[in-house]
């Protein structure tokens, strides 16, 4: 069968619902893989017959397709990350230890479906924003071998970008999920600090360490890290979340002011920056000026200041033993750490407290901040030969996100003029909006309409996009009494229901008028091949309460199943059980029960 050049979920899951057997895929991935034009890529592969065993294991423990959340999915592993059977080097052999467990998150994603491909390279140790800091090479940029692919997750994304893989792991210290993903054309998610568990993972900075997640799409990666997170005894730093909510319309949106943008030069960068900003103000965003001075001298003490010691703590001995089978860079930079003492490590603190505290007035005004994910990019000659000050510049506008603890989001932009080099745009929110936070970067990545990956003429896939945020309620879709303005409405709105947006089902819906009820009550169905105009439905909010008793309290004929619009989105609704539509008033082309009301009383 023909395969898409980009394995996203919903591609896969369409392809498992026909003929497609992960035995099938796996042959594929492999065939990918020895075909590949970048050998920097993996550090690590799993061997053929042990990936092709492994696809056999998940068919023989779930056999119906689709029935884990990912059942056949290709992954990668950043190589700080352990994985059972195959060492771990953090870019560094004489590092390598063999682990006989997976990481947590690792652990997670085997038991939901996915298979595990090998381990990605990275800058060594994961010191490093530009992805040429290992002695397995540089992996480029997968729109031209000349320059960086950015790092330290570098062979992460250029797996996922390449189709080499459906989504793969890497880890954020100071950017490291989200400039890769800039300079390859995809999603980086980066979960609030604390949201997904870092045991089993090599440190770098183990304070605001994050595992991340690198997708073609934001519903992508937020499928993958639903299923990774979770609290975690094991990790000292693991947090249990408090989801944040943010509006769901009128987001108030923060951009950079003129003195304080930096792009080193690169106008292409500052254009597709401007270009998002007025397009994210066309989805209904109000656009507000910030001062990120307080963010920007947050940022530069994680490079300048006692973070640094933090990088020394993890490795300290090894260093101490090893010196010589360090990187250069990354031993200068680590090394350089012993300088800093205690009381730095508290002075350092002291002004991360009063940096934050100057933050708040912005958050007073903003919902998000849009940044760019990486000011410029460069060729890897040029990064070689100014390593350090130029790994700088490509964290400017991300290396204060995980020391305040926030959430982010990175998306595709844009090309340059030449459709060359993509960049990107990062949105940053509160701690735990990362669903919250995934609604909007899912519309502004399909408005911008970039594609995914290397496929930059790629159509997002509806059945990937993100639906309304997670704040605690139960989406619902009504289609009759229950309707705005009808009689059985206040059993929305009064436990406090929210309506989100009046919207249409697909057109393979039909409605009926059901006898014998009072009020009058429709069925919906759904009948495939039919092609209708589509019904006029409503999108609520409710309460997880109110919707168990909805759920309790629902007659037969009705009851609550999938409901598809006509975007492909899904969310719970009223459907009929088709037998009682038999005889019953087809109402269809008025175009919804709203409609069939206002013509009864004509």
């Amino acid at each position: 069968m023909m395969f898409p050049l980009f394995l996203d979920l919903s591609s896969l899951k369409a392809a498992y619902a026909g003929e497609l057997s992960p035995l099938d895929l796996v042959e594929e991935v492999l065939s990918r893989i020895a075909a590949s034009d970048d050998p920097a890529i993996f550090i690590s592969k799993t061997p053929a017959d042990e990936l092709r065993s492994a696809a056999r294991d998940l068919m023989a423990r779930a056999p119906e397709p689709n029935s884990l959340p990912l059942w056949g999915v290709p992954f990668a592993v950043k190589d700080n990350i352990d994985v059972a059977g195959l060492p771990t080097t953090a870019g560094c052999p004489a590092f390598a230890y063999q682990q006989g467990e997976d990481a947590s998150v690792v652990r997670r994603l085997r038991a939901a479906g996915a298979l595990v491909i090998g381990k990605t390279n990275l800058d060594q140790f994961a010191t490093g924003l530009n992805g040429t800091r290992s002695p397995h090479g540089a992996p480029r940029s997968v729109f031209d071998a000349d320059y960086i692919s950015g790092g330290s997750s570098s062979g992460s994304a250029v797996a996922v970008a390449s189709g080499l893989a459906s989504f793969a792991l890497g880890t954020d210290t100071a950017g490291s999920g989200r400039v890769p993903a800039a300079f390859n054309n995809l999603v980086g998610i980066k979960p609030t600090p604390g949201l997904v568990s870092n045991v089993g993972v090599v440190p770098a900075c183990r304070s605001v360490d994050v595992v991340t997640v690198f997708a073609g799409t934001v519903g992508d990666g937020v499928a993958v890290r639903k299923v990774m997170e979770g609290y975690d005894a094991a990790d000292a730093f693991s947090k249990k979340a408090k989801p944040a909510i943010l509006p769901m319309t009128g987001l108030k949106v923060g951009i950079l002011k003129n003195e304080e943008r930096e792009f080193y030069g690169n106008r292409d960068y500052e254009a597709i920056y401007d270009a998002a900003i007025e397009r994210a103000r066309a989805l209904g965003a109000e656009i507000v000026l910030f001062d990120y001075a307080p963010f920007r001298q947050a940022a530069e003490l994680l490079y300048n200041g006692p973070w640094v010691a933090e990088r020394l703590a993890a490795v300290k001995d090894f260093i101490t033993s090893n010196a010589a089978d360090v990187d250069p860079t990354v031993r200068t930079i680590i090394s350089g750490a012993a300088h800093y003492s205690a009381v730095d490590a508290f002075e350092g603190l002291y002004t991360l407290e009063a940096l934050r505290q100057k933050t708040l007035a912005t958050w007073e005004t903003v919902d998000v901040l849009m940044l760019p994910t990486s000011p410029t990019t460069y060729r890897v000659d040029e990064m070689l030969s100014d390593p350090i000050v130029r790994n700088g510049h490509l964290g400017r506008y991300t290396n204060f996100a995980n020391l305040f603890g926030y959430a982010a989001i990175a998306i595709p932009a844009g090309f340059d003029p030449q459709g060359h080099l993509p960049a990107g745009v990062t949105l940053f929110g509160p701690a735990f909006s990362d669903d919250a936070l995934a609604s909007f970067a899912d519309a502004l990545h399909r408005a911008l309409a970039v594609g995914m990956g290397r496929d930059k003429a790629a159509a997002l896939p509806l059945l990937a996009r993100v639906g309304e945020p997670d704040d605690g309620f139960v989406s619902l879709i009504v289609v009759g009494a229950h309707l705005s303005g009808m009689p059985l409405n206040h059993e929305l709105s009064g436990p406090g229901g929210k309506l989100i947006k009046a919207c249409r089902t697909a057109a393979d819906y039909r409605l009926f008028v059901l006898p014998d009820t009072t009020p009058p009550k429709p069925g919906l169905i759904r009948a495939p091949g039919f092609a209708g105009p589509g019904l006029a439905v409503e999108l609520w909010k409710v309460t997880p309460e109110a919707f168990g008793r909805f759920v309790a309290n629902i007659p037969a004929p009705l009851g609550i199943g999938k409901v598809t619009l006509d975007d492909g989105s899904q969310f719970s609704g009223f459907l009929c059980e088709a037998h009682a539509t038999e005889g019953a008033v087809d109402i269809t082309q008025l175009g919804g029960w709203r409609a069939y009301i206002l013509s009864t009383s004509s």
